[in-house]
C-alpha cells in the first residue's frame, strides 16, 4: 500500500477535508484562512512533505506519512515571516506542554528587506494531537 493510498484510506474519516492528488503528489487543503497546504510528494526513493512554503525530505514512508498526519493537527503550527505581502520564511512549531517550541525553518534565499516585516501563525485543526504512536488520523 503506498503513501498516497494510506492518506486517502485515512480522510475517508474525515469527510469534511478537501484535497486534490495529482500522480505522485496529494495535498490538503486548509479547512479555514487561518490553515495551511500539507502535502506528500513521492519521488522514487524518498518521500517530501510540504507545510506551504516549508519542505523536509524523508527517507522512509512512515516517518513522512506521521509527519503529514502532524501537520494536519493541533499540535503543530506554522509561523511566517512576510515582508510586506511577501511570505520569506515558514518555521514548523510543535506544542509541548502549552509551550510552542520551534522545529525547523525553511526560508527564502533573496528577501525583499526594505518591506514591513510582520509575522503571521497559522494552524491547521483536522486532527487531535498525535499520540504516542505518531498516529494522529
Amino acid at each position: 500500500m503506498n503513501a498516497i493510498y494510506q492518506i486517502k484510506q485515512k480522510l475517508t474519516k474525515h469527510p469534511t477535508v478537501q484535497y486534490t492528488e495529482s500522480p505522485g503528489s496529494i495535498t490538503v487543503l486548509p479547512a479555514d484562512a487561518s490553515g495551511f497546504p500539507v502535502a506528500l510528494r513521492v519521488h522514487n526513493d524518498s518521500f517530501t512533505v510540504y507545510f506551504e512554503g516549508w519542505h523536509e525530505s524523508f527517507e522512509f514512508e512512515d516517518d513522512a506519512l506521521n509527519y503529514f498526519a502532524f501537520g494536519l493537527s493541533e499540535a503543530c503550527r506554522l509561523a511566517v515571516v512576510y515582508h510586506g505581502s511577501t511570505p520569506t520564511k515558514w518555521t514548523v512549531e510543535c506544542e509541548e506542554k502549552g509551550t510552542w517550541l520551534e522545529e525547523s525553518t525553511t526560508g527564502l534565499l533573496f528577501v525583499p528587506f526594505w518591506r514591513a516585516r510582520r509575522l503571521a501563525y497559522k494552524q491547521n485543526r483536522l486532527l487531535p494531537a498525535p499520540t504516542e504512536s505518531g498516529d494522529a488520523a
